[in-house]
């Protein structure tokens, strides 16, 4: 099969080789696509793609954005539409307001997810460059006519008797650059190659060329990318959203080997909407419950521990790190789980049964977790599960299922009036106490 195949779908969603399906009849080799990608995109549970006798079957995780396997253009969009997701994205991350592309929806329908992440940098790095680009202090020595800071006299006294127009100097000069308008510029250029539309391909090469060859080019990666965050400070917290952009599109790029610091490149871009999700909700309870203290996935220590006579590989004990954590005057009051699943419309998988089962009952005084759980249907209410001793009945703990509507999440957080605030704060209480 040498026409390209353009497949649309959604998150958690199932595409079967039925009759009227284009993956009907296929085979991966007909899609020319390599062997190795397709087997990690399986393991790593980024998509499934399965050889069937009838055709190709695929499924999709929590991952959006868009991929090329082989002659398979897959494109994956987010159940959320654009406009209200980059509301959510902007509160999430702190990002400042998207003027760029007046139509996300479209942009995100038509094209990608990336594109909307894109469109945002290009609106953070154009503000960083109208308010004036960072600069530090760096040493030059070099032999000026003009003197400037101060004159090198050991340099002089090494030239004695040599006769020049102009005189060794050491001078602080205010330069911009520096590590993080490096980054910067590197993100800039990675967009333009990631962009599909044409606009943002563009304006990323018209900032780009704002730089005017005052910034070093570099390649980006993770241990750039960390030194970059590293130097945050006050007067550079600008750079804060520019820089979590530029992570995302550079990890959405490739998959993580497990065991390893290694990755194998991705033939385009995934995004991982439970880890934004995660931090969607660990914003919102920071903003709305003042009276309590919220640390994301703190571990449990000391809950499991190898016995030191069988331990022969000498392995770490294992640490729970359950996702959120609610504490009250320095005294644990809940565990909490954030999954972008939609449990109200598809069930409770075991192993995260299982995980909550753990975090209920390493509580002894209140053996209770839930789970957090993104939904768009409005009828989604909470549900409880008991644990129970299987042979004495004596109740053990309680899981809990509680529901985030991310479209009523959206209209609240998007409006600033005292009631949607107020209302903030119930929602907040809710999710942790639960409805009672």
């Amino acid at each position: 099969m040498n026409v390209s195949l353009a497949v649309k779908m959604e998150e958690w969603q199932s595409c079967e080789p039925e009759l009227e399906s284009p993956l009907h009849g296929l085979a991966l080799r007909d899609l020319n696509a390599e062997a190795s990608v397709v087997e990690k995109l399986n393991s790593q549970r980024l998509l499934k793609l399965i050889e069937l006798r009838s055709g190709i079957s695929l499924r999709t995780f929590s991952y959006v954005g868009r991929l090329q396997i082989g002659n398979l253009r897959l494109t994956i969009h987010p159940k959320i539409n654009g406009t209200s997701l980059l509301r959510l994205l902007r509160y999430a991350y702190g990002f400042r307001k998207l003027k760029l592309i007046s139509n996300t929806t479209h942009l995100t329908d038509e094209y990608g997810f990336e594109d909307l992440l894109i469109a945002q940098l290009l609106v953070e790095a154009e503000e960083l460059i109208s308010r004036g680009l960072s600069r530090a202090y760096r040493r030059q020595d070099e032999r000026l006519a003009s003197p400037r800071g101060r004159i090198n006299l050991q340099q002089l006294a090494r030239e004695a008797g040599t006769i020049t127009a102009t005189l060794p100097c050491q001078h602080f000069p205010r330069v911009e650059d520096i590590l993080l308008n490096q980054v910067l510029l590197a993100g800039l250029q990675l967009a333009a190659r990631m962009a599909s539309l044409k606009d943002l391909r563009r304006e990323a090469h018209r900032l780009m060329a704002q730089f005017d060859e005052q910034v070093t080019r570099i390649n980006l990666n993770e241990v750039l990318l960390d030194r970059a965050e590293h130097q945050l400070n006050r007067m550079t917290t600008a750079y804060t959203a520019s820089l979590t952009i530029i992570r995302t599109l550079y990890q959405s790029q490739g998959i993580l080997l497990e065991g390893t610091q290694s990755t194998i490149s991705l033939p385009g871009f995934l995004f991982d909407m439970n880890a934004f999700f995660q931090t969607l909700l660990s914003r919102f309870l920071r903003d709305h419950l003042p009276q309590y203290t919220v640390r994301d996935e703190h571990g449990l220590k000391g809950m499991m521990r190898y016995l030191p006579k069988y331990n022969p590989q000498h392995r770490q004990s294992p640490t729970p790190r359950p996702d959120f954590a609610i504490f009250q005057n320095g005294q644990l009051l809940t565990l909490l789980d954030a999954k972008y699943r939609d449990l109200w419309e598809k069930p409770l998988p075991r192993e995260m049964l299982y995980q909550l089962t753990v975090y209920a009952i390493s509580q002894r005084h209140h053996p209770a977790s839930a789970i957090l759980y993104a939904t768009t249907n409005p009828n989604a209410r909470e549900q409880r599960i008991e644990i129970t001793d299987p042979i004495y009945d004596h109740h053990l703990g309680q899981v809990s299922l509680r529901p985030v509507n991310l479209n009523r999440l959206e209209e609240l957080i998007s409006s600033e009036t005292i009631a949607s605030r107020r209302e903030c704060e119930e929602l907040a209480c809710r999710l942790v106490l639960g409805d009672a």
